[in-house]
């Protein structure tokens, strides 16, 4: 009978932001332990509290199966002496010994029997290396240095193959059947017995919800409850739920109240400060307006009294003072006095400081109102605000443009000039500030480049990797005119781009690979005709004819390589059989001039019948040189008058 087997590493609090990659490496490792030990069954669920990691396995079977492994020794030929050593290192006599016919001979053997071990003893063997082999961002010593590392003290762990325990031991810890309950709302704080099947019940009724999707639901059901016939909402914010779920065992939202008068302030400080430095969900009317209130999560069961909602309260009353001084402060000293500051503000010590990229920076604009943000763009770095607040750099730029008298584009364009920030992120709305994003963006390319501060692995410490994604992201979405190649430096920087740029229309837009590689070997310099070409590729390719071409167009490429041919005039005197005449005839009829890229490539496909017959009935590499130049001029022609789309031969077909 199959065996499900249950694995808790209970530990100190682990920072949220590192559980899930932790979970994916465990599901991972357990995958690939069953599959190194041949062992059926499968991960069934990873989950994780800030105090526990938790893998179920499930479908295994008690041990592994019996099996003959087969040991090649020395050739028959070698004679009898040579048979003799094999058997005595095998521990068996010259009879007991076989031969097998291979290719280069018959040679001795012995087939051994391997008796399967149980799939307990391989558990309690793998463990402790699995557990340890977790890799955390920041490993720490807890027994002393020398012994082994965690990213936080293991208090307790529950190991069980169905009924039974897994014995072994890490960092002094052996493993058990009891877990842990709530840190403050357990019945008991002694250790809780659990089996594989009531695992999770027995938590619960120690106030712990195991799984983070049953603790976000808990929360969205929390806040539901609260704002239910207020005509409030939260605001949406995905990756706070993330973060609540990580370091709560038994959430609790409550909702919290601030004065009115704090509204005054821009909503993006008051929603910073409540996100970022309170953890709390920011709350909006029924208009989209900030409301004076809040939902903040608790690790705990119920706040009765109130004493947890006055208390943060207070704490962000504390905060939003502190805003309100920034703020008043630094309107006494408008963007536009505070450039000279950037002189004294370091972008990087072998690059400069703000000051000299801000000027670097205005050397790729134009525009009036793209030139006037690019000198404001950097002054709120100078600002107490964004001193205290440092994930409002940009937005408190753009406030205090629009507050400060700065026209409605220079504002907008400073607000948004960070952006994107991410894939799923926007691109800048004005054509003002996609300038601007994109000359930040290059110019912290090239310079980091230029001083060889290149991304090496996962190490990339100025973000130049979504840097360069953000800027081809401006550049298709805002489908500007800026060719790429007229703003890349070097070399290394073009070889990064191209990268990007694949990442971009593969992984974010899903263009096939093979698409992608097609359209890029044609030229990948204007984004925004890549994307036109691409988005054509991709709707021509189901038809009849394309692939098939594609085919024949790979098996022009191969000719011409092998020929080493780089081009010839046709003569079309010399175009002495039908097919190629038809071929040369049906090339020459295709009228693209004038025509979108779908229509190119549909009237391109309908070469397909010609190009057939002529590979059916047309020796290339006739034995007379004249008419082998020619035919192979003729195909160059084909290939590089036909292939300005996308290369055709990338595309990769059934016969491949």
């Amino acid at each position: 009978m199959p065996l499900d087997f249950l694995l808790e590493i209970g530990s100190e609090e682990i920072p949220d932001w590192m559980i899930e990659p932790a979970l994916e490496h465990l599901k991972g490792a357990f995958t690939k332990l069953l599959a190194d030990h041949k062992l059926k069954g499968g991960v069934a669920w990873v989950d994780a509290t800030p105090r526990r990691l938790v893998v179920q396995l499930t479908g295994l079977p008690k041990g592994q199966k019996d099996s003959v492994e087969t040991v090649s020794g020395p050739p028959k030929s070698a004679g009898e002496g040579a048979a003799m050593g094999f058997a005595r290192k095998m521990g068996v006599t010259p009879e007991q010994l076989e031969t097998v016919t291979t290719d280069k001979g018959e040679y001795f053997c012995f087939k051994r029997k391997l008796v399967g071990k149980p799939t307990g003893e391989i558990l309690a063997a793998a463990l402790p290396g699995l557990i340890l082999g977790i890799p955390w961002p920041k490993n720490m010593y807890w027994l002393g240095k020398g012994t082994p590392r965690f990213i936080r003290p293991i208090r307790w762990m529950v190991a069980l193959l169905g009924p039974k325990v897994v014995e072994f031991e890490v960092t002094g810890v052996k493993s058990g059947a009891a877990t842990m309950g709530h840190r403050r709302l357990a019945k008991s704080k002694k250790p809780v017995k659990v089996s594989i099947k009531n695992y999770e019940q027995k938590l619960l009724e120690n106030f712990v919800v195991v799984r983070a999707e049953a603790r976000r639901r808990k929360i969205e059901a929390g806040i539901a409850d609260l704002l239910a016939g207020t005509g409030l909402r939260v605001k949406p914010d995905a990756a706070l739920a993330d973060t609540l779920c990580y370091i709560t065992e038994y959430p609790t939202p409550i909702l919290g109240s601030f004065a009115e008068s704090y509204l005054t302030l821009p909503a993006e400080v008051l929603v910073t400060v409540m996100r970022h430095h309170q953890k709390y969900f920011s709350v909006v009317r029924e208009d989209g307006s900030l409301a004076p209130h809040f939902i903040a999560v608790m690790n705990t069961e119920s706040d009765s009294e109130g004493f947890v909602r006055a208390g943060n309260e207070r704490v962000l009353r504390a905060r939003f003072n502190d805003a309100r001084f920034f703020y008043d402060v630094d309107q006494k000293k408008p963007l536009a006095e505070r450039v000279a500051d950037l002189k004294h503000v370091t972008f990087q010590k072998d690059i400069g400081s703000y000051f000299d990229k801000v000027k670097r920076m205005e050397t790729m604009l134009a525009g009036m109102d793209a030139r006037r943000a690019c000198e404001l763009c950097k002054c709120d770095l100078t600002t107490d605000m964004v001193k205290e607040f440092t994930d409002l750099q940009g937005l408190v730029g753009g406030i205090y443009a629009r507050a400060q008298g700065e026209s409605e584009a220079v504002a907008q364009a400073i607000y948004e000039h960070y952006k994107p920030l991410s894939m799923e992120d926007s691109i800048p709305a004005t054509l003002a500030g996609q300038q601007l994003a994109l000359a930040d963006k290059m110019d912290t390319l090239t310079e980091c480049f230029r001083v060889g501060l290149i991304p090496t692995g996962s190490k990339d410490p100025f973000a130049l990797r979504r840097a360069a994604q953000g800027a081809v992201k401006i550049l298709v979405e805002g489908a500007l005119e800026t060719k790429l190649h007229e703003l890349i430096a070097s070399d290394a920087l073009k070889t990064f781009f191209e990268d990007r740029v694949r990442y971009y229309f593969r992984d974010c837009k899903g263009y096939a690979y093979d698409e992608v590689n097609a359209a890029m070997a044609c030229g990948w310099s204007d984004l925004k005709d890549l994307a036109a070409r691409l988005e054509a590729l991709k709707a021509v390719r189901p038809t009849e004819d394309f692939e098939p071409l594609a085919a024949s167009f790979k098996r022009v490429k191969n000719i011409l390589e092998q020929a080493a041919f780089t081009g010839g005039v046709i003569d079309a005197g010399q175009l002495t059989d039908e097919a190629e005449r038809n071929l040369h005839a049906a090339m020459g009829a295709l009228e693209l001039s004038g025509l979108g890229y779908h229509e190119q490539l549909e009237r391109i496909a309908t070469l397909r019948p010609v190009l057939d017959q002529f590979f059916d009935k047309v020796l290339v590499n006739a034995p007379e040189p004249h008419v082998r130049q020619n035919r192979l001029a003729l195909l160059h022609h084909l290939r590089s008058e036909f292939s300005r789309i996308a290369d055709f031969s990338e595309i990769v077909t059934s016969s491949n």
